[in-house]
């Protein structure tokens, strides 16, 4: 399968975060465009998850521990682990998601 994220429709899955999602038979991956300010609220699920910034800083919070994130750092948050961010400045930011995150196809 051959994926061009130019021909992808960006979905806002909460305010703030514009997304461009492919899914797989076990994974999905989110290529995000995140205004700055915007809040992901506390939250867990039952998908493992890996969050690469990409551009720009990200306050995250797991666990009740909150770092800041620049480009190239990434975070593994395993399943049912609470978690929230903020977007310091505009960022754009990577998840990878297993299993497949059904509720965002």
């Amino acid at each position: 399968m051959d994926i061009k994220l130019a021909e992808i429709r960006t979905k806002e899955i909460i305010p703030g975060y514009h997304g461009k999602l492919v899914h797989t038979k076990n994974m999905s991956l989110a290529f995000w465009d995140v205004e700055k300010g915007a809040i992901v609220p506390e939250h867990s699920h039952v998908n493992e998850q890996v969050m690469q910034v990409i551009e720009g800083k990200f306050e995250f919070t797991l666990n009740g521990k909150t770092k800041v994130y620049t480009p190239g750092e990434l975070v593994v948050i395993g399943s049912y682990i609470p978690h929230s961010g903020k977007a310091l400045t505009p960022c754009k930011l990577m998840d990878v998601f297993s299993p497949t995150r059904e509720e965002y196809k």
